[in-house]
């Protein structure tokens, strides 16, 4: 599935289509959760959603896809991870997810929300770990919120440029984790800007 045929089943299927292609990342979406997220941030932008329903079936759609990971960790064991072993492409994934949670123990949850790909793994590895969910819920489900938060609002500033940044975010995670902060603090210093703006001439 391309980029313009997510943007083609906003169109279509409305806030059922950011659930869903958030969901199914976890069995490995060709298109990166930064980039969706996005691009629901810019469907309300340009009016082709509402921003309440949009952002949380977005966030739905991110806690689901992750918790789908958790799940499977716990009651399925070791499987996924001995077919993981096998694939190359995602080996280093696996070791990264595993050094995340070596080093940094329940924590890692938080951590891995900012590595692609990284994030889908480490579910599973807390999982076989046999992690209790509500301490899961609790790590996992409050730093999805942040994130989701942090890359909807950037895409309802990029809007037409939300493919470029997303995949550039998605491909060097943490080095450009700066650009979302940077956008959302435009955003909230350009609405300041304009209530006082507003607040001015309406004292006047």
């Amino acid at each position: 599935m391309s980029y313009d045929t997510l943007v083609s089943m906003i169109g279509d299927y409305g806030y059922a289509a950011l659930f869903f292609a958030l969901w199914l990342g976890i069995v490995g979406m060709p298109i990166p959760d930064e980039v969706i997220v996005m691009t629901g941030g810019a469907a309300t932008a340009n009016g082709l959603l509402h921003e309440i329903p949009a952002f949380a079936l977005t966030y739905l759609g991110v806690i689901s896809g992750l918790s789908l990971g958790y799940f499977l960790g716990r009651f399925m064991g070791t499987r996924v991870i001995e077919k993981w072993k096998r694939k190359k492409k995602m080996e280093k994934y696996l070791l990264m997810s595993e050094k995340l949670v070596e080093k940094y123990g329940q924590y890692a949850l938080v951590v891995s929300y900012f590595f692609p790909v990284v994030r889908h793994v480490t579910p599973y590895i807390v999982g076989i770990n046999k992690m209790s969910f509500r301490k899961y819920a609790l790590l996992s489900y409050s730093t999805g919120f942040v994130w989701t938060l942090i890359f909807f609002t950037a895409g309802r500033m990029t809007g037409d440029h939300v493919e470029q940044v997303g995949l550039l975010i998605h491909s060097y995670g943490l080095k450009l984790l700066w650009v979302p902060f940077a956008v959302a603090g435009i955003w909230v210093l350009y609405k300041m800007a304009r209530g006082k703006h507003s607040n001015l001439n309406s004292g006047n």
